[in-house]
């Protein structure tokens, strides 16, 4: 990675270490377990990488292992964004109360697709009112809302998700 061509530019300095300090080490899988998840944290550590992301109900398994400048991250409404609002909200706020630095919550992708960019925004911003002081991600679904070949509509989602907070 020190050298490569991108679309005719000439990356330089990228490491596998600059890459793996950029990167979620995740384990989500329902049928995760314990064990699993304290090897995603003893990999994450040999990596390197910026955190780990694991369902709200593993945050206190992971959360032990963590040492200084791993990042906690968990998910709310995952993984079809479909839960109410407030669900979300609660669960992330659960999830950052139990150790989590960061939430990555799931849009109401069908919301999304039906061109509800409101419902889109205030679904973010109640998740953002609820965890003030942590990192708040959007997971959009870009592949989803690609799929009508609409950029404007990825766009709009994006920008929805700035206004909110994320």
């Amino acid at each position: 990675l020190q050298s490569r061509w991108h679309r005719g530019a000439v990356l330089t300095g990228w490491t596998r270490q600059r890459v793996a300090a950029l990167v979620d080490h995740t384990l989500l899988k329902p049928e995760a377990t314990a064990a699993d998840i304290v090897a995603l944290v003893d990999e994450a550590v040999a990596l390197g990488v910026y955190a780990v992301c694991v369902s709200p109900s593993m945050i206190d398994i992971a959360a032990p292992r963590c040492p200084a400048g791993l990042h906690l991250a968990a998910v709310a409404g995952f993984p079809s964004g479909k839960h109410v609002s407030e669900v979300k909200a609660r669960e992330a706020g659960l999830a950052v109360a139990a150790g989590a630095a960061e939430i990555d919550m799931v849009i109401d992708v069908g919301a999304a697709l039906a061109g509800d960019i409101s419902a889109v925004r205030d679904d973010i911003a109640l998740v953002r009112k609820a965890i003030p002081g942590a990192e708040l991600k959007v997971i959009v679904e870009s592949a989803a809302l690609m799929a009508l070949g609409e950029p404007a509509l990825l766009a709009a989602v994006c920008r929805a998700a700035e206004e909110a907070g994320a």
